[in-house]
């Protein structure tokens, strides 16, 4: 194939890509879509339908039968931000021993987030279990980053787990 022939390819392409371009200038010019107005008048719409929440079932019966072998390997995705160990230092979370029956905002030595420290409640079996489904739906504000665990016997396995790092753990539901 010359280069005469290649030539002649490539100012077709360019010519039909031209003609294209202008058709659609002039086409917008015409018919001006930015100001057409629709003669079909729309009933009013229905209002959106809400996604119903699902209600949160009691951690309390999920707890009797919670394991704490599987509620350490849960834990794994804590480590990262938390300690659990006795003493242990905090980390980009605040450390995790005792946390049951802990006031919420109250670990001493680590800087809590407004929304956290505004809570004004414990730690309980209830609070941990709504705060691991969605940590910023349920504390508005909180620096954590989490986004939560879907598996309500996950949960319960965790908050087990949590119980069990204490000297005196506190007594189920």
């Amino acid at each position: 194939m010359s280069s005469f022939e290649i030539n002649k390819i490539a100012g077709a392409i360019l010519t039909v890509a031209l003609v294209a371009m202008v058709i659609g200038i002039i086409g917008d010019a015409l018919v001006k879509p930015k100001d057409h107005k629709s003669s079909v008048v729309v009933a009013d719409a229905p209002a959106p339908v809400k996604k119903e929440e699902k209600k949160l079932e009691p951690i309390g019966p999920l707890l009797a039968s919670a394991n704490v072998e599987k509620g350490k390997k849960v834990a794994n995705l804590c480590k990262a931000c938390h300690t659990f160990n006795q003493g242990g230092k905090h980390k980009i979370g605040p450390a995790l021993w005792e946390i049951v029956d802990r006031t919420m905002g109250g670990g001493d030595g680590y800087k809590y987030s407004s929304g956290m420290m505004a809570m004004k409640k414990k730690w309980g079996y209830e609070e941990l279990n709504k705060f691991f489904v969605k940590p910023r739906k349920y504390i508005k504000g909180t620096k954590m980053a989490f986004v939560g665990i879907k598996k309500a016997k996950d949960r319960a396995n965790l908050i087990a787990y949590l119980r069990s790092l204490s000297a005196s753990p506190k007594p189920l539901p």
